[in-house]
């Protein structure tokens, strides 16, 4: 939740405006974190955490695996349908956090993932 909440805040200083956090559909089985604008794009953000140990990093963006695709597509298809929202362009973007103990979290934003 600490880094849904931190990428939250680092894309509204993006200028992206949110419209839901931790959706699920009782259709689908996948849960999307934040949901938001982009200028007129509809974007599904997943975020994803990593703590750094021993020097080494893994890359957060390598959990988002082909299955986890199949499972936010039909999810962002139902949060457009259960809120009505008509046809607009459409963009999954990945939040990747890196924390290292004693520094400052290391964000990037991988758009259009």
């Amino acid at each position: 939740m600490r880094g849904e909440t931190y990428a939250y805040w680092h894309l509204r200083r993006l200028s992206y405006i949110f419209i839901a956090r931790n959706y699920a559909s009782l259709r689908a089985k996948g849960k999307i974190d934040l949901i938001g604008l982009d200028g007129d794009t509809l974007v599904f953000v997943e975020v994803r955490r990593r703590a750094k140990r021993g020097g080494k990093t893994a890359l957060p963006e390598l959990s988002i695996t082909p299955e986890k695709h199949h499972v936010l597509v039909p999810t962002a298809h139902y949060f457009r349908r259960e809120r009505h929202i008509k046809e607009c362009p459409l963009r999954f973007d990945v939040v990747t956090i890196d924390n290292t103990p004693g520094q400052p979290p290391v964000v990037r934003l991988q758009s259009g993932a």
